[in-house]
């Protein structure tokens, strides 16, 4: 398709084109206050022209680079009218005009967001507006980096969020239960350690903790670390709880307790003993009731179910997953770097 047959065709694409050229200069004036905002605005009303003109039907396969070339040469200083840039703005439109429609104030949140990160959301996402929703208001609510959007838009976090069984809904007040829910997962990713078949719980522990920064952000928002093998004293009796957080989302304490062997319906005792012990050492008046997870290797959803009926104490039950195991045997294998320097020097 060449200028000539659309002007020959379509005499209105030429005025289109011109009026996309002042839009955006009208656009880049606000530049000044949310030169992101603006930018947004514009491709989103840019998807929504293409959409609703039918464009690439109307003028043929090779629409996309013909308008990029006619875009660049009216706009020669402004990068980000490549045609596959072009076709990114017919997907943003299509992904969320009908959740717009619905929520006119969704604007506030979704052009506020970056457009390279509009477009991992777009990549991920595909046609699923829920979906692309959620991460749109995880970024904005955690003002997530590309590198960290990413992160979690790999890890499926919108299957596994909220998703443990709980019996927040029966043992807290409705709306900090919704909330407590809110801030579970399951299963817990925890694929950037790296542990040998044969782990411990502690050895589990012990390396959360030296990816403090990596664990808080699976977790999600609002958790700060208070400490791990937090010590507790009941009746002159010392007890350690494996990790204690704050969540300033419900604000309460949070235990964390970690389990490397499949859920036990046992294991809901101590945990609710030690959530029992953090309400009448710890909790504040101001603190909401204090609520346990138990991250364990696997459960049988059923059995974790019928056990949770039985507790008074508000608990999660997840499981974990990791990726990178290595043998147990796999450091005495390699050779020390004294061996090796040793091989070299018998070598040379």
């Amino acid at each position: 398709m060449s200028k000539t047959e659309i002007n020959k065709y379509d005499v209105s694409y030429k005025e289109w084109i011109v009026q996309l050229k002042n839009n955006y200069l009208s656009q880049r004036l606000k530049a000044s206050i949310s030169v992101n905002s603006a930018l947004i605005e514009f491709y989103w009303n840019l998807g929504k022209d293409i959409s609703q003109k039918k464009a690439e039907n109307k003028y043929g396969s090779s629409f996309y680079k013909q308008l990029s070339n006619d875009l660049c040469a009216l706009i020669p200083d402004v990068k980000g009218f490549s045609p596959t840039n072009l076709k990114y703005t017919k997907y943003f439109y299509k992904l969320f005009a009908e959740a717009m429609e619905i929520r006119p104030q969704l604007v506030d949140e979704l052009f506020v967001i970056p457009w390279g990160h509009i477009r991992y959301i777009i990549d991920n996402c595909k046609s699923d507006s829920n979906k692309a929703l959620f991460f749109v208001h995880k970024t904005i609510e955690n003002n997530w980096s590309r590198a960290v959007l990413q992160n979690f838009l790999d890890t499926d976090l919108y299957e596994r969020e909220s998703k443990a069984i709980s019996n927040f809904n029966k043992t807290l007040p409705a709306t900090q239960g919704e909330l407590a829910q809110q801030i579970t997962k399951d299963p817990y990713n925890f694929d950037f350690l790296t542990l040998s078949e044969r782990y411990q719980e502690k050895e589990l522990e012990d390396a959360l903790v030296n990816n403090i920064t990596k664990f808080l952000l699976e977790l999600g928002s609002g958790f700060s670390y208070m400490g791990k093998q937090y010590r507790i004293v009941v009746g002159g009796d010392e007890f350690f709880v494996d990790l204690l957080f704050y969540n300033t989302k419900i604000h309460a304490y949070c235990i964390v307790e970690l389990k490397t062997t499949e859920f036990k319906p046992e294991q809901l005792g101590q945990l609710g003993f030690y959530v029992s012990a953090v309400n009448h050492q710890l909790k504040g008046e101001q603190d909401n009731p204090t609520i346990g997870i138990l991250i364990c290797k696997t459960k049988n959803n059923v059995v974790a179910k019928y056990s949770l009926e039985t507790v008074s104490q508000p608990i999660g039950i997840s499981e974990y997953q990791l990726a990178k195991i290595y043998p147990s045997d796999f450091k005495g294998s390699m050779p020390t770097i004294e061996e090796i320097e040793k091989e070299l020097k018998t070598e040379l």
